[in-house]
């Protein structure tokens, strides 16, 4: 059976995650690129990839389909000189990020004739980075959107959709302005609101340190997103502007709204604020991965011994059950837990919170 070449631009979370899934099949090459010969290191002796190289047109001529993980404006360099490169006739190019509209919109100008370039984003992500915490499962049960150009060949995005089964991920299709749009929504702008709270408490906390010290527990849960990568998330709101400067504006109007309830003691217009929210968010799909990675946490009441909490490590590790993290809360205002516990994908969470139950733990997930 004739073997098919992956190149893997970008050997980190995403992109390692992408080769771990192609690897399922014996008869799927893959090579990886990366700047840094660490990155390629760590992925050889992880069984990442089968090869990889720091020279990109080395990685990239034989390649039959190659997937650019690279962060967003370096997908714009990478584009622009496939040019120069000596490149498989038929090849697909597809990418994984964050924004689509102006991507596909600089690959249809500067590509080949015999390269078709399909814009992509595997709507799953990590807490971690780097190619160490890539996992085959990564995309397990989430959404992966395409986003062809009018005029893209159907037998290619047939052919990279079929390929895409082995992430295990619901693949779909979008047109690239309108999944900006959706993801700008569902994502990119939460992500700025996370961050201003943040901001904003930190400032109130320079005149009052009890704002640092009364932030754990659930206003920490509520901004984990705020801890992301400041770089990658400067390139993703400077490629989703237009969509993010009218978010905003909305947003700003729904503030002053809801502010005028509180101004004018509109008890009624607060309370059913707060319930049309309940409402839709109730309504929402259960441990779907959307487009904020979900969390995989456990709540586990613990009895205040020693060795209780080595005892669950323990029980977990002989399952081979992999834990990402391990905080003690010392709060109780909104979760039951104790101990919590962080797994990699719901499919660890699922083992976990069935072990413990069977070792009579009472184990709680956040709603």
């Amino acid at each position: 059976m004739k073997t098919t070449t992956i190149a893997v631009v970008g050997v980190g979370l995403i992109g390692g995650s992408i080769a771990l899934s192609m690897r399922r099949d014996p008869n799927i090459r893959v090579v990886g690129f990366d700047v840094r010969q660490e990155s390629l290191d760590k992925a050889l002796n992880l069984g990442v990839i089968h090869a990889g190289t720091t020279d990109l047109q080395t990685a990239v001529r034989e390649a039959d389909v190659i997937f650019l993980a690279a962060p967003v404006e370096q997908i714009y360099e990478i584009l622009g000189s496939l040019h120069s490169f000596d490149l498989r006739p038929e090849v697909i190019v597809t990418d994984a990020g964050s924004t689509k509209s102006a991507i596909v919109k600089h690959a249809v100008q500067v590509i080949p004739d015999n390269v078709t370039f399909i814009g992509g984003h595997p709507m799953a992500g990590s807490h971690k980075s780097g190619v160490e915490a890539a996992s085959e499962r990564l995309f397990e049960n989430a959404y992966y959107v395409l986003t062809p150009a009018p005029g893209t060949p159907e037998e290619k995005v047939e052919k990279l959709t079929e390929l895409l089964q082995y992430t295990r991920a619901k693949v779909i299709r979008m047109d690239a302005d309108t999944h900006d749009q959706v993801v700008g929504a569902v994502s990119h702008f939460p992500h700025i609101l996370a961050s201003a709270l943040v901001n904003l408490v930190a400032g109130y906390d320079d005149e009052n340190a009890w704002h640092a010290r009364l932030a754990a527990g659930g206003f920490r849960d509520i901004t984990r997103i705020a801890s992301s990568n400041p770089r990658m998330w400067r390139d993703i709101l400077l490629n989703n502007r237009e969509h993010l400067l009218k978010i905003g504006k909305d947003w700003t109007a729904a503030m002053q709204d809801v502010m005028a309830l509180v101004e004018h003691a509109d008890a009624e217009g607060i309370e059913q604020f707060f319930k049309s929210a309940r409402d839709f968010r109730d309504g929402l799909p259960e441990r779907k991965t959307g487009a904020l990675p979900p969390l995989y946490d456990l709540y586990i009441d613990i009895p205040d011994h020693p060795g209780e909490i080595g005892r669950i490590t323990t029980l977990l590790g002989a399952k081979q059950i992999n834990i990402t993290n391990l905080q003690i809360r010392e709060t109780r205002e909104d979760i039951y837990g104790v101990l919590r516990i962080t797994f990699q994908s719901q499919f660890e969470m699922e083992k976990g919170e069935e072990l413990l139950r069977y070792f009579d733990y009472n184990v709680y997930k956040r709603a």
